[in-house]
């Protein structure tokens, strides 16, 4: 579905992708899950553009529900890769994702063992403050260590990832199952708050819009102490 204009949402993926449309590039956001891409490219061609205008293609993290497609979405596209430096290894397949936490361990291996994540190299790794297109790279880690979210002051536009959540008519942090760093995570929705944007894109949940960052503030100031 079109959000707003320039900016759309892929339906029927496994978390949510986004593609931004600037002119004749094509910024896809995030891949859902393996087996994902030929969703996103008959969205693509439903919306009468081609794979080929996909220039690049930004991960907020690197686990398999918004990584699981880079590998084949790149190969069909040509478009570049692109995750935050403390993500590389895990999406380049050199180490290994982290278990979830607690009793979600024992489900998580035997999911492993069924979906299989083909590891993709990046073509560019970002860091804090970086310029991709139009996008402003801002770490919120937490959830993991290199999570990101991705800023579009023009158009006022927060893609955070699963740094927060906006799910049910409900904001949330993310799942502390699968969040290694609590405390780091509310400190990511902090940094969030202090931003300025009227729409957030979660990897999970609906838009949240409009006054998206005084709703974030208000949520944020529950999180403190």
């Amino acid at each position: 579905m079109e959000i707003k204009e320039g900016l759309h949402q892929i339906d029927g993926v496994n978390a949510n992708v986004y593609l931004a449309i600037d002119g004749e590039e094509l910024t896809v956001v995030d891949t859902g899950m393996p087996k994902s891409t030929e969703k996103i490219l008959s969205y693509i061609r439903k919306i009468n553009r081609q794979p080929s205008d996909v220039s690049r293609i930004l991960l907020t993290h690197s686990h398999i529900d918004h990584a699981g497609s880079a590998y084949e979405l790149r190969k069909l596209t040509n478009a570049k890769v692109a995750v935050h430096k403390e993500e590389a290894d895990f999406v380049a397949g050199r180490k290994p994702l982290p278990a979830p936490k607690g009793l979600s361990r024992i489900p998580f291996k035997a999911f492993s063992s069924f979906i299989k994540f083909t590891p993709v190299q990046p073509d560019m790794t970002l860091e804090e403050n970086d310029k991709v297109g139009k996008l402003v790279v801002i770490h919120t880690p937490g959830h993991t260590p290199g999570s990101i979210s991705l800023y579009d002051p023009n158009r006022k536009v927060l893609f955070v990832g699963d740094a927060i959540r906006y799910i049910e008519g409900k904001i949330e942090a993310p799942p502390k199952q699968f969040t290694l760093d609590e405390h780091q995570a509310r400190q990511s929705i902090e940094k969030i708050s202090l931003l300025e944007f009227d729409l957030m894109l979660s990897g999970h949940g609906e838009p949240l819009k409009p006054n998206a960052s005084a709703k974030v503030k208000e949520f944020a100031r529950t999180l403190i102490g």
